[in-house]
């Protein structure tokens, strides 16, 4: 018997913001079980506040005030705080790095909420993000046994057809091969990027497009959401789907958010 699970990840670019402009009516009729955010740049209170009593929130803010911050939500699946913290002990992973188990039909599976720095080419803003890729690639080896699921803003394209303008891109952060390689260790490791093996070897889907421009009407973007699956998870995943805004005036963040169904 397979029990349906419906995972979605999305940077809501702040959380207030983004309802105001309509994360609210797409989540309603969504029918998402577990919800993964990143950038929620709010409190608590706030998150609680807006997502709704149906809602189980797991919240870690960023240390500096109004900065990143990654949450889960569900809806009253069995829930512990694994992680929080990961990386060296000297490096600040508040509000980047969120854990949680739940159990589904009896079945345990570990949902991860990461933030990955946007970074800056050969700046302290580039190391702050290399510390946080060589803590994940620990943690990842440990969690790559079970059920898990690493989900989304890694702020990496990981191959040409992840960006749309990528030769233009290939000395700036978010591009270089040292943040890829990141990607080919864990791919290597067991672990699948489910949006590239349901799409395929196309360009795209693209989850984030600048607020400037033509970027969006031109589907002039970048995949850096995603849905890393575990050895043992990936083979469950029964669909995968980017939810693009109809339009740029209907967007409610600069990202689009990504689902998909696991049948455990």
């Amino acid at each position: 018997m397979t029990h349906p699970l419906r995972i979605a990840t999305a940077n809501v670019n702040g959380i207030r913001a983004a309802y105001r402009r309509g994360m609210g009516e797409w989540l309603a009729g969504r029918g998402v079980d577990i919800l993964a955010l990143q950038e929620v740049r709010a409190e608590t209170d706030d998150l609680v506040a807006l997502l709704g009593p149906e809602w189980d929130v797991l919240h870690d803010a960023a240390s500096a005030k109004g900065r990143a911050g990654v949450a889960i939500a569900s809806r009253h699946k069995t829930t512990a705080i694994h992680r929080v913290a990961i990386g060296a002990d000297d490096f600040d992973s508040a509000g980047r790095w969120l854990e949680a188990d739940y159990e589904v039909g009896g079945v345990p599976i570990t949902v991860v909420s990461a933030y990955v720095h946007s970074g800056e080419a050969d700046t302290p803003k580039q190391a702050e993000k290399y510390k946080l890729l060589d803590g994940m690639t620990e943690r990842l080896a440990e969690l790559g046994g079970g059920h898990a699921v690493v989900l989304g803003d890694f702020n990496v394209g990981h191959r040409e057809l992840d960006i749309k303008n990528w030769k233009g891109n290939l000395k700036r952060a978010g591009f270089l091969p040292e943040e890829r390689a990141y990607f080919d260790r864990w791919i290597g490791d067991g672990w699948v990027d489910v949006g590239r093996r349901f799409a395929g070897e196309v360009p795209g889907p693209y989850t984030w497009w600048s607020w400037r421009g033509k970027s969006f009407d031109l589907d002039s973007g970048w995949r850096i959401d995603y849905h890393l699956a575990s050895a043992s998870l990936a083979p469950t995943a029964a669909s995968y789907a980017v939810d693009r805004a109809p339009s740029y005036a209907e967007r409610w963040s600069d990202h689009a958010p990504v689902v998909v169904d696991y049948a455990l």
